[in-house]
């Protein structure tokens, strides 16, 4: 992917499988902000899982929540896997989510890492 990427867009990243030997593309929605974004090769992101199964530090995301784009399926987002990961990486964009909802990961985000004592 050529462009820089931007804050709220959720793609796809190619994942290995444990055996290192073949992949499986996963969602992830970019957190990191657009001028870190322009700056760095680099783009910060939470993963997307089809396991709805409510956790701790998830939400669900559906269509709904799609500012453009698509959703194939309903999801949880998952503010407890962060990762930094190289833009180059990025295999497809698949759209992005509403204010509304990057508001909800950062809430999330923001009682993952406050202080519980």
């Amino acid at each position: 992917m050529r462009y820089k990427l931007k804050q709220r867009e959720v793609v796809l990243i190619p994942i290995p499988f444990s055996d290192l030997k073949s992949k499986k593309r996963r969602p992830v929605i970019v957190i990191s902000n657009n001028v870190y974004n322009q700056k760095t090769e680099d783009i910060v992101v939470v993963a997307i899982t089809s396991n709805i199964e409510k956790k701790d530090y998830t939400l669900l995301i559906t269509q709904n929540d799609m500012e453009e784009g698509n959703l194939p399926k309903d999801s949880m987002i998952r503010v407890d896997k962060i990762y930094s990961l190289s833009q180059t990486i990025v295999a497809k964009r698949l759209g992005k989510i509403k204010p509304v909802t990057f508001e909800r990961i950062v809430t999330l985000l923001d009682r993952l890492i406050a202080s519980a004592g």
